[in-house]
């Protein structure tokens, strides 16, 4: 299994001075508002391509540095929240933290679980997928895009991946316990089928007729 190495990819951006139902023009034009910032760093307000925007989010997620460009510089960045449209569900907006040099940054990077369980194929098993994101801390240059997790270790419903499990890539710091499941096999579970009893209706007219017949010498009597 090979890991997604990080990859320094740059986005352009053009200062913003609006804001809120004066942002409905340039949306229309492809133009996505962003804002970066980061704890020596003060708020900034940009516009990025929109297409340009979702196509490298679509690709590197939360967890590639990347190269923020603005007239005034350039400052690394990461990816840190993406809104979108409750209606058309498009990308409206981005926030981006920028990176202090030469300090460690905390991330959640995406498990990439890679083949086939064989306990799913031979025994039916259901996979269940516990985590699909890792805490970790590393340099930026250190972050990996993913994290494989191979699959092929699930043979029976005994079996699961843990933590501990992972190849973690140098330099790399997991910050999630060692005995926390990644993923695991469970159990079919059996469809209850209803029981279906034969009724007796002879039985079932014997004591009707004795029921009767009660009835009948209590009103005699």
């Amino acid at each position: 299994m090979l890991y997604t190495l990080p990859v320094m990819l740059t986005l352009n951006a053009e200062n913003r001075n609006l804001f809120g139902k004066q942002l409905k023009k340039d949306r229309a034009l492809g133009k996505l508002p962003v804002v970066i910032y980061g704890p020596k760093d003060e708020p900034g307000s940009f516009f990025v391509d929109k297409k340009e925007f979702d196509k490298l989010y679509k690709e590197i997620g939360e967890s590639t540095v990347i190269d923020f460009k603005t007239p005034d510089g350039s400052k690394d960045v990461l990816i840190y929240s993406v809104d979108y449209d409750p209606v058309s569900s498009e990308t409206i907006h981005a926030d981006f933290y920028v990176i202090e040099k030469g300090k460690k940054v905390e991330v959640d990077v995406e498990l990439e679980f890679i083949g086939e369980a064989p306990a799913v194929k031979s025994l039916n098993g259901v996979l269940v997928k516990v985590m699909h994101e890792l805490p970790i801390e590393a340099m930026p240059k250190d972050l990996p895009h993913n994290i494989p997790v191979d699959m092929s270790v699930l043979v029976d419903f005994s079996s699961q991946i843990t933590v501990a499990d992972l190849k973690i890539p140098a330099g790399v710091t997991v910050l999630a316990e060692a005995d926390e499941v990644i993923a695991l096999i469970s159990q079919p579970q059996e469809e209850e089928v209803e029981s279906t009893e034969t009724l007796d209706l002879e039985n079932i007219e014997v004591e009707k007729k004795g029921k009767k017949e009660t009835e009948a010498e209590t009103d005699e009597s």
